[in-house]
């Protein structure tokens, strides 16, 4: 008998087990979304309904808590509908779906993702109304829902949501007025481009006083005098929205900016300040050389305090005015501003004069990626490489961003490690996205002026001056290296040693003495993981292919980083390499360099120079 209360005792214990384990809320909401999703890239395959908790799962971020706080599956190839279920992550603060064929609707309990930062739907072939309980996502910066088939108006509920830096809503089917809070709209018109909305935003109408008591005669002359400011409003009003409607007729594929006075600094254009000459000028101590951060082919950065005493970083252009040039540059600012992404510089503002060009930035405490690994102070720790890895994925984000979900897309053109900045959690920040855009804004028939930072400069964009996403790609790989070496990517003294001077080269000699180990930056005096620093050199090598077509996009290096298809791909490129070795080998034709069969089969024994 009491084998059995025992035997029992043991089966309730195993049978609360696995409850616990089947139990888990946000693995049953994830799998719910799972099983709704037609998958046929695999994408999902790792998502394993039996594990305690989804925090293993590929493209599934949790905190220390075990708490599901990010979920990335942009650009996926998956199709279906979205669940309710998703309203069952209360920490999630990322929801990242866009570039699918997901369709149905916007579930209504997303409102319950009250932690949500980020919500990213965009292309997709979502359809119906845009749910009103957004308007409980008080902690949400960035809301993208543009190119689907939503329908209906939008929720004057939006307005309310004081944290919201970016709303786009383009390129849908939505009806009714733009919601306007006080005397503007919150957001540009670009944000509504491609709907049906009407031409002119409305707001709720303020209360009415109370009548004081008036006469016949009071009231006939109040009825005049309102009747004349009616009119007077209605001509006032009518004039332009006439005006704006023969424009938009006249020229459909054109954005309508409504551009305000050089002279009044407090107009924003939505959440873009357009500051004075005055306001910057004080804020840099007019352009003190003591607060440059920092000197590019741009022109200047300094180091800046508004009155309020925010921190900002001024960049100021070189370019002077030219004809026509005004609206073309406040064009291209606001269309920068449009690429909003974590891991992007975010535009705060600009400055626009008969002689002064200048873009306004948030500042950024830990400097950059370069300065870190070779220009830190003495009582500056190393970046840990826990911390080089973040880097590298969040520039990687950056990058994607820019190339597959901006429009017009965004080639950087000079990415390296002096260009990826680093907030005050480490976070990456790619800056200098829009300068190359910018800085051609008076000669847009030039396409072939290479620019660039030796070292850095993909071989086809050199020989050419044509550039694609693919160079980006290029200086991605290259900076990869910069973080696991921490060397520059052209230095001359290098020479010393009878080594390479640009960073790639040295590094492929390297590899084919089999000497990985001496690669690591000796700052990091043994503390990282080989197999990591395997991965990412692979990954390195990939984006430095000599072929852009053979290149990864930015959007597949992500997947790698995440540990999604490296092995594959890395495998895939070792044959290919074999290949043309061979045929190479067949044709007496002498090979540069000829990479290990596998940096994976390298033994200690084979590796040389002290760490």
């Amino acid at each position: 008998m009491d084998r059995w209360i025992i035997g029992a005792f043991c089966l309730i214990l195993v049978f609360n087990h696995f409850s616990s384990v089947s139990g888990n809320a946000e693995g049953d909401a994830l799998n719910a979304l799972k099983n709704n999703l037609e998958d046929p890239n695999n994408v999902l395959q790792s998502w394993d309904a039996t594990l305690v908790n989804p925090c293993t799962w590929f493209h599934v971020t949790c905190n220390n808590e075990n708490s599901v706080t990010r979920v990335d599956l942009g650009n996926a190839n998956l199709s279906g509908q979205l669940v309710t279920q998703l309203g069952q992550l209360p920490n999630l603060q990322y929801l990242e779906l866009y570039s699918n064929n997901i369709s149905g609707r916007v579930p209504n309990e997303l409102g319950n993702l009250t932690n949500l930062v980020s919500l990213d739907l965009y292309l997709n072939k979502l359809n119906g109304p845009i749910p009103d309980t957004l308007k409980k996502l008080q902690k949400l910066r960035f809301l993208r829902l543009n190119n689907n088939t939503l329908t209906g108006t939008i929720p004057y509920s939006l307005t309310t949501i004081a944290s919201l830096q970016v709303l786009d809503l383009s390129n849908n089917r939505l009806t009714g007025p733009v919601p306007v809070n006080g005397s503007f709209t919150l957001f540009t018109p670009i944000s509504f481009n491609g709907n049906l909305l009407d031409a002119l935003p409305v707001s709720p109408p303020p209360p009415l006083p109370p009548s004081p008591p008036s006469s016949k005669a009071v009231n006939s002359a109040t009825g005049a005098i309102a009747g004349g400011v009616a009119a007077g409003a209605a001509l006032l009003f009518a004039g332009p929205a006439i005006a704006l409607a023969w424009w938009r007729k006249k020229k459909p594929q054109d954005h309508f900016f409504d551009v305000p006075a050089e002279e009044d600094p407090e107009v924003h254009l939505g959440q873009l300040k357009r500051f004075s000459l005055r306001e910057l000028q004080v804020a840099t101590d007019n352009f003190s050389n003591k607060n440059i951060l920092g000197r590019g082919g741009f022109g200047k950065v300094y180091k800046g305090r508004l009155a309020d005493g925010t921190l900002v970083a001024v960049k100021r252009l070189k370019e002077e005015r030219t004809q026509g040039g005004e609206l073309q540059f406040q064009t291209e600012v606001e269309m920068i501003s449009m690429a909003v992404h974590r891991n992007l510089l975010r535009l705060r503002g600009f400055c626009m004069t008969p002689t002064e060009r200048l873009l306004v930035y948030p500042y950024m405490s830990n400097g950059s990626v370069a300065s870190c690994l070779r220009e830190r102070s003495e009582s500056q720790l190393p970046l840990e490489w826990k911390i080089r890895q973040r880097i590298a994925l969040g520039s990687a984000r950056g990058l994607a961003y820019l190339h597959d979900h901006c429009d017009p897309k965004i080639i950087h053109r000079d990415v390296k490690a002096a260009n990826i900045l680093l907030d005050e959690e480490f976070e990456a920040v790619v800056g200098d996205f829009g300068l190359a855009k910018l800085m051609d804004y008076k000669d847009t028939h030039v396409t072939t002026a290479v620019r660039g930072t030796i070292g850095h400069i993909a071989p086809e964009y050199l020989s050419t001056g044509k550039s694609s996403e693919k160079t980006d790609c290029f200086g991605y790989g290259v900076m990869l290296l910069e973080l696991i070496t921490g060397q520059r990517a052209f230095d001359l003294a290098r020479l010393a040693n009878d080594d390479d001077v640009m960073l790639l080269d040295w590094v492929k000699g390297l590899l084919k003495d089999k000497k990985l180990e001496s690669l690591v930056d000796v700052d990091l005096q043994g503390n990282y993981v080989d197999e990591q620093v395997e991965e990412l050199i692979q990954v390195a090598l990939l984006c430095t292919q000599n072929s852009p077509t053979e290149r990864p996009k930015m959007s597949e290096v992500v997947r790698m980083l995440e540990g999604d298809g490296l092995a594959e791909r890395w495998e895939e490129w070792q044959k290919e390499e074999m290949f043309r070795q061979d045929y190479s080998n067949a044709h007496n034709q002498h090979n540069d360099w000829n990479i290990p069969d596998s940096i994976h089969n390298l033994q200690p024994d084979e590796l040389s120079n002290p760490r």
